[in-house]
């Protein structure tokens, strides 16, 4: 399902300035041998970001165990990581395929083997979609999906790639979408009727029915369920009635979830898998979660249904930020080298956990109240026992794994955040 060579290759890739936070010993070393030093946390330069290898390995494990309990498979969203390394770890554990969000990112998987993709976007570029006819017709053994959630898509993609001496048939995924939502058919009818172009091309297959229900709900608050269990019901309608059409050709996946509600898309809709065809089209009840391999200190870790008092086997999160204090202005206000370049902000701020040194301490009553570019505010309780004087490292707890990533060409993974000064024990590469 990928090419180990590919993956293993990185191994030997050339380390240089361009790799934030690395020292200059790592420079023009392969990361083989910069490892083989064995390196520890504190030879890093601050602002970093770094990956727990206990916390991503459980992860992987707890989500894999999860999904083949709940009766459905797992086609985890690549986009949270851009990192082969990491998808490599997924699909070992059982994953499905790879889910991605454009054509590039596609482009990207193909580029390290991957072999069955879910684009969890439509594709209308005529560039892209010339890519994708020859890469189908080069490998047969490539599965790719698309997704289509209008009669106007169906028709670009048919004719653009009737000028194309493609031999191989786009699976399209029909899309519904809700009001307020994102993209995806706004009505059972107009859902209906893609299906049906679909079906009437010779150069696409019909192949099932998708959607994200995260765009409905940003809690799980009574009223927000309710908003996912309605949507996720009208999903498993349109599966039920394409199939009474007769509109698929012999198989069928029923796509959705991310990161938030997947237990809901269990409940809602794990009864129309039917990997056997005993009761008509075999059909396969597919989620996409992405976060969950990284998890975090925040958003996810509020609403994730894998977490403690949620689930037996919770995730952790596997990423952590490391900033250093550069100034102490006043007497409650410190600031750290961090910033809107190094780590996430959209879905909360980084939160102080504590101050690292030979004995980590705990800080308390510490807040992030801001992020410039290159600086995050930390606010400290006047009078409080705390105290962050200037060269201090603090480990900060981040939110939103998707929009940390997207900052690190290359990302160090220690043996355990948890300790004074952790090994680093490999380093993952990331393309966005």
């Amino acid at each position: 399902m990928i090419d180990k060579g590919a993956v293993g290759a990185l191994d030997e890739r050339v380390l240089g300035p361009q790799h934030k936070g690395l020292p200059r010993e790592a420079w023009g070393k392969t990361v083989r041998d910069f490892l083989r030093t064995r390196p520890t946390l504190d030879a890093m330069s601050t602002p970093l970001l770094t990956l727990d290898r206990a916390a991503l390995e459980s992860n992987v494990s707890v989500m894999a165990n999860w999904a083949r309990s709940a009766g459905v498979r797992l086609a985890p969203h690549g986009k949270t990581t851009m990192a082969p390394q990491v998808w490599a770890r997924q699909l070992d554990a059982g994953a499905w395929g790879i889910t991605l969000a454009t054509p590039w990112q596609v482009q990207l998987a193909r580029s390290f083997g991957v072999g069955r993709i879910m684009l969890a976007n439509a594709i209308v570029d005529p560039a892209a979609l010339a890519w994708l006819a020859a890469e189908l017709d080069a490998d047969p053994s490539f599965e790719f999906f698309a997704w289509a959630d209008s009669v106007q898509t169906v028709e670009l993609m048919d004719r653009v790639l009737a000028s194309m001496p493609s031999e191989r048939p786009v699976n399209l995924i029909v899309e519904l979408g809700a009001p307020g939502g994102r993209t995806g058919a706004r009505t059972m009818d107009s859902a209906r009727a893609v299906a049906m172009a679909i079906h009437r091309s010779a150069r696409l297959a019909l192949a099932g029915v998708g959607g994200y229900e995260g765009a409905l709900s940003h809690d799980r608050e009574p009223a927000g369920l309710s908003a996912v269990r309605t949507y996720l019901d009208r999903l498993g309608q349109l599966h039920q009635q394409i199939s009474a059409d007769g509109l698929y050709p012999a198989d069928a996946i029923v796509t959705a979830g991310g990161s938030a509600y997947q237990d809901v898309v269990v409940e809602r809709l794990a009864h129309l898998a039917d990997e056997q065809g005993e009761h008509g089209v075999r059909t396969s009840v597919q989620v996409r979660s992405g976060a969950y391999v990284i998890h975090d200190d925040g958003f996810y870790a509020g609403i994730s249904p894998l977490i403690p008092g949620r689930a037996e086997h919770p995730l952790r999160s596997a990423m952590h930020g490391w900033a250093r204090t550069v100034s102490r202005p006043e007497p409650e206000l410190a600031l750290l080298d961090a910033g809107k370049r190094d780590l996430p902000f959209d879905e909360g701020l980084p939160v102080p956990q504590w101050i690292s040194g030979a004995e980590p301490a705990v800080i308390e009553k510490a807040e992030v109240t801001a992020l410039n570019d290159q600086h995050a505010f930390l606010r400290l309780p006047r009078g409080g026992r705390d105290d962050v004087p200037v060269g201090t490292v603090v480990r900060l707890g981040l939110s939103h794994p998707c929009t940390a990533f997207d900052k690190w060409r290359l990302i160090p993974v220690v043996d355990d955040a948890g300790t004074a000064n952790p090994r680093i024990v490999d380093l993952i590469h990331t393309y966005f």
